[in-house]
């Protein structure tokens, strides 16, 4: 009988020879239909930390959901395409661009959802009316209440609309609820919310739940971050803010004094119908329920207004970047004016192209972030992009700590807007499943330039003069998370 005995050198070999595979298998597996930068990311970590980043890869590699749920999605977009091919949903403004007709058709074409016209929305900029206006609206309820949110905690700034929700579901409304799993497993009011649901009797889900034990799972950081309330088809709630209170509740942001501020539309018109569909498709995808009696999603019963609405849904359920595409579109018709607002903004290679290639054919265009960050990696990798925004021409305003600006939103001239629950980084273009409203209207945009207007006025205007004085470590940091951010 042959033994061989493995003394250190062979030890060495083999480790040598795995090495070797471990990096061949990295240049085939990793590049493919991955983008350049995030390619040579993943491959300068499995080559310089082997097991840590072999581990980060196999854990959070995969940038799509699990197939069958994507397969759901695909079913779900059939359906809506089906159902709403040739309808018109309520009257579309007179002499839209081509290229208003050429974006609206990308959407379809991507995320399923029609254009649909006479709507309303109703911009709602302070944070309590906004929780306040929705209990209101849930008073109103007759048939049913659909409620998601990325993070919903019962607490002292929400009590009004937990108690509005139970009053709701104590008449024999319908109340079903959807929040992210991992959003709200560490937050201080996680169990006191589910039980106060569970004895409201409301119908709630976790969204994508990491629960392997219960074969529950897949790439942990991948999230649901709409925030969405729709009452009986009638009315609609969207936009950036969470059901919570301003500070979160989380004790790091009370002892720094942060709060939150965030912007949400009250929507009214067929367009509501397209936000139920988004819910409807959550609540599909997880509890396998298809809920028949209000299929029928594109019935125009109320036509309040005039502006032309369309939802566009965005995430790893898709095959595409729905969310990417919609902005690049934007940046790429505007003619004179650009205002982004985004607190957590990391640009995709395209959409840094399109922003200073706005410039340099004229376009004023002002970007809205935060002076202070809640969260250090994506603060430290945004201020990476200051420079080259700074130089193009682009106007830098910050918003004053200690608050958050939360608010997410894109203008262009004085007739198109998106609003929605999608910041301008790689992680909602790639990871977080996003909600974003595309409104055709010279009101509304006059109404968004009205918040834009108070926000320039709570900010002060960054300038290249005083970027070129930041201290070198800022510098390093900032290159360091820039890197990181491309793991994708």
């Amino acid at each position: 009988m042959i033994q061989i005995e493995f003394d250190g050198a062979w030890w060495l070999v083999l480790i040598f020879v795995t090495d070797i595979i471990v990096r061949i298998l990295a240049v085939i597996i990793v590049p493919r239909n991955r983008r350049p930068t995030a390619a040579m990311a993943w491959l300068l970590a499995i080559y310089f930390i082997p097991f840590v980043g072999v581990l980060l890869f196999l854990v959070i590699g995969t940038p799509k959901l699990p197939r069958k749920r994507r397969l759901k999605q695909e079913a779900i977009n059939d359906y809506i395409r089906s159902t709403s091919a040739g309808l018109q949903l309520g009257t579309l403004r007179p002499d839209a661009p081509d290229w208003f007709t050429s974006l609206v058709r990308l959407n379809s074409n991507l995320g399923a959802l029609p254009l649909s016209g006479d709507n309303e929305a109703t911009l709602i900029s302070d944070y309590q009316t906004s929780l306040d206006t929705m209990a209101d609206a849930v008073r109103q309820a007759e048939n049913y209440v659909h409620v998601e949110f990325y993070i919903l905690q019962s607490d002292v700034a929400t009590n009004n609309l937990f108690q509005a929700l139970e009053e709701a579901a104590a008449r024999g409304v319908v109340v079903r609820v959807l929040l992210d799993h991992w959003a709200n497993r560490g937050k201080p009011y996680y169990r006191q919310t589910l039980a106060r649901l569970d004895t409201m009797g409301a119908h709630w889900r976790l969204l994508l739940p990491v629960q392997p034990l219960k074969g529950k799972y897949q790439r942990p950081d991948l999230r649901n971050h709409r925030k969405l309330l729709v009452i009986d088809g009638n009315v609609a709630f969207m936009g950036s803010q969470n059901a919570t209170d301003s500070t979160y509740n989380l004790k790091k942001n009370i002892k720094r004094g942060l709060h939150w501020v965030d912007l949400m539309a009250r929507v009214e018109g067929p367009v509501v119908n397209s936000i139920n569909a988004v819910f409807l498709s959550d609540w599909y995808s997880e509890t396998d329920e298809i809920l028949s009696d209000e299929i029928n999603l594109f019935e125009v019963s109320n036509l309040p207004g005039d502006l032309d609405c369309q939802i566009v849904p965005s995430g790893p359920g898709f095959e595409f970047q729905n969310n990417l595409k919609l902005f690049l579109s934007m940046l790429y018709a505007a003619d004179h004016k650009i205002i982004m607002v985004s607190p957590y903004f990391v640009p995709e290679e395209s959409l840094l192209l399109a922003i200073t290639a706005a410039c340099q054919r004229g376009v004023h265009v002002e970007l809205f972030v935060s002076e202070e960050g809640d969260q250090a990696m994506v603060y430290h990798a945004q201020r990476s992009y200051y420079e080259a925004l700074l130089r193009a021409g682009v106007e830098i305003w910050m918003y004053r700590k200690p608050f958050i600006l939360h608010s997410k939103s894109l203008t262009i001239d004085e007739e198109v807007a998106v609003i929605g629950s999608s910041n301008m980084d790689m992680r909602s273009f790639g990871l977080n499943l996003e909600i974003s409203m595309l409104v055709r209207g010279t009101e509304f945009v006059a109404d968004m330039r009205r918040v834009e207007d108070k926000y320039r006025s709570l900010s002060r205007r960054l300038t290249l003069e005083e970027w070129n004085k930041q201290p070198l470590r800022s510098t390093v940091l900032d290159n360091l998370a820039r890197l990181t951010s491309a793991l994708q």
